[in-house]
């Protein structure tokens, strides 16, 4: 049977190689606009995740979970923010030492799986930022759990996940080529649903593993876990050419306070 996060992890490392857009460092020029107070970062795809959702977070304890990749962490860092990064790619948070060192920031990186959180006391973080990442693993509700358990009392979560419709349909390599027969269904697993085109473009390119989880997972589980919703947005993928793209969102962020 496959070990998803091992599996996950060296394929994550792989996407540091290939350049993947969400392995790439934030530029110089952006690092010093947030330490003057100009900054935004995404929870999702292209849609900035408005300010007020935030607060202020200069001196602020960040959790920047499963969120490697040199982007969000050094952002927060230079806007004042006492920032870790935790993430299972040891790359990804390379990206993350990279940027750091190159602007004399101090952020911290822990390496592990988003499902556990034990290197973290109870009641530590003012902040969680978990970007479209839990795609990645087979079942979210221990995040949402783990996710109560570091934030202080009054903290917030800001999340971004995919739509489950996403994986209704059969994936292409040529997004143009996708047609909407629904050939999957909800929760969708790479372990045990994918169809043979599918199954061998992954193993071909070495692409992590995907999973498809309900929105009583996504969004309930957050209720479930001690929090309550309290800001919405949703966004696209914003592939040229991706046909859901021009009939629905299909990612979704939120805002989730802890009570």
């Amino acid at each position: 049977m496959t070990n998803v996060t091992e599996y996950n992890r060296i394929a994550w490392n792989k996407q540091v190689k290939d350049n993947n857009k969400w392995t790439l460092p934030v530029s110089p020029e952006l690092i010093e606009n947030a330490k003057n107070g100009d900054w935004e970062v995404v929870l999702t795809p292209t849609i900035p995740v408005p300010k007020e959702w935030f607060g202020e977070i200069r001196g602020k304890r960040i959790l920047c979970l499963a969120s490697g990749g040199g982007q969000q962490g050094p952002i927060f860092s230079a806007a004042g923010a006492d920032v870790t990064v935790f993430d299972l790619s040891e790359e990804q948070l390379n990206r993350d030492r990279e940027v750091a060192e190159r602007e004399g920031l101090d952020i911290k990186t822990v390496q592990g799986d988003m499902i556990n959180l034990s290197a973290f006391e109870n009641e530590y973080f003012d902040l969680i930022f978990h970007p479209v990442s839990n795609c990645f693993i087979p079942d979210v509700l221990p995040v949402w759990k783990e996710c109560s358990r570091v934030l202080k009392k009054g903290g917030r979560l800001l999340s971004g996940f995919a739509n489950p419709l996403l994986y209704l349909f059969e994936d292409r390599e040529d997004v143009k080529d996708i047609k909407l027969e629904v050939v999957y269904s909800i929760p969708f697993s790479d372990l045990k649903d994918p169809t043979p085109e599918r199954k061998k473009w992954f193993e071909e390119k070495k692409y992590p593993l995907e999973f498809g989880h309900t929105l009583d997972d996504q969004i309930g589980g957050q209720i479930k876990a001690g929090f309550v919703i309290s800001g919405f947005f949703e966004d696209k993928l914003d592939i040229e050419g991706y046909p859901l793209d021009k009939i629905i969102p299909v990612f979704i962020a939120t805002k989730a306070d802890k009570i």
